[in-house]
């Protein structure tokens, strides 16, 4: 199955990449900096513990493949839908999205996936909607014989 390309738009030295999961939609601008990384402008240390772990998946595996990319970038993600959970894993989509289309790097990238596939590819998979006259997307009524 051949994988779609990802959205990017270059703005003035930076670089813009969206991420979805379920709802949570999530874009992240990757630019030169310092090295912060924010989330709807909080630093992940604020984040709760496995949020945190979650967000910090891609910049681990960054970090053993190209050590010197994540001091000279700031990734600014904004995220919004969702729940909180849907929300982490978009932007988890999107800075791993972003970290591979600033450094163009198809080590990077396959490092991305041979840890997680989802780091780079959308999961698609949506709630099934809620069909009339029953009481849940794939629970039907009980019928009575008697």
């Amino acid at each position: 199955m051949k994988a779609k390309k990802t959205k990017e738009v270059k703005v003035k030295n930076s670089i813009v990449v969206s991420g979805k999961r379920k709802r949570a939609i999530a874009r992240a601008t990757i630019k030169a900096g310092t090295g912060d990384i924010k989330v709807n402008n909080k630093p992940i240390g604020h984040f709760p513990y496995l949020s945190k772990l979650t967000l910090q998946e891609p910049l681990a595996i960054t970090q053993k493949i190209a050590p010197d990319v994540l001091s000279r970038v700031s990734i600014n993600v904004e995220v919004h839908g969702g729940g909180s959970e849907a929300q982490v894993e978009a932007s988890r989509l999107a800075i791993a999205r972003a970290l591979v289309a600033h450094t163009a790097s198809k080590e990077l990238r396959d490092a991305f996936i041979a840890y997680d596939r989802q780091l780079i590819v959308a999961d698609v998979r949506r709630k099934e909607t809620r069909k009339p006259g029953d009481s849940k997307a794939r629970a039907k009524r009980q019928k009575s014989y008697r």
